[in-house]
């Protein structure tokens, strides 16, 4: 789901810590070794997020926060803050290009830039991919 997050709404936020679970605890944040994104470049987006985002001539960015249960994808237009809530179940991601990592949910899309100089963002990729495992039920097929 796409929401303004610009304001402290105490209903906006029960349904982002309903659909993805509350703000890891501070020792887990150290335990693994960060939960949030640099600042992420974003090349291509569907078109309800672009309609938002075009909207202003700074350059588009976002980042992305690890939850219990899913990420959330930030990103700015004009003077507000609007998130993407993405659960687990719900993510695909995807590296389709050498330097360029696609995140769908549903109808939307986002895709960054991954920049070969550091290898930060891989990391953190691969970090939400083994989060995802983690979360994800044991199919029979498993078995």
């Amino acid at each position: 789901m796409l929401l303004n997050v610009s304001y402290n709404n105490k209903q906006i936020k029960q349904k982002i810590d309903a659909e993805v679970g509350p703000p890891f605890s501070l020792a887990t944040r150290f335990k693994m070794r960060g939960i949030g994104s640099t600042k992420l470049i974003i090349t291509d987006t569907s078109v309800q997020i672009n309609n938002l985002l075009i909207l202003d001539n700074n350059r588009n960015q976002c980042n992305i926060e690890m939850r219990p249960k899913g990420i959330i994808v930030g990103f700015r237009s004009l003077l507000e803050s609007y998130a993407l809530v993405i659960p687990y179940y719900k993510l695909v991601l995807y590296k389709g290009k050498a330097e360029e990592y696609s995140i769908y949910k549903d109808d939307y899309y986002i895709k960054i830039e991954a920049g070969a100089k550091d290898g930060s963002i891989h990391r953190f990729m691969s970090k939400v991919l083994s989060a995802k495992a983690e979360q994800t039920p044991i199919r029979p097929e498993d078995l």
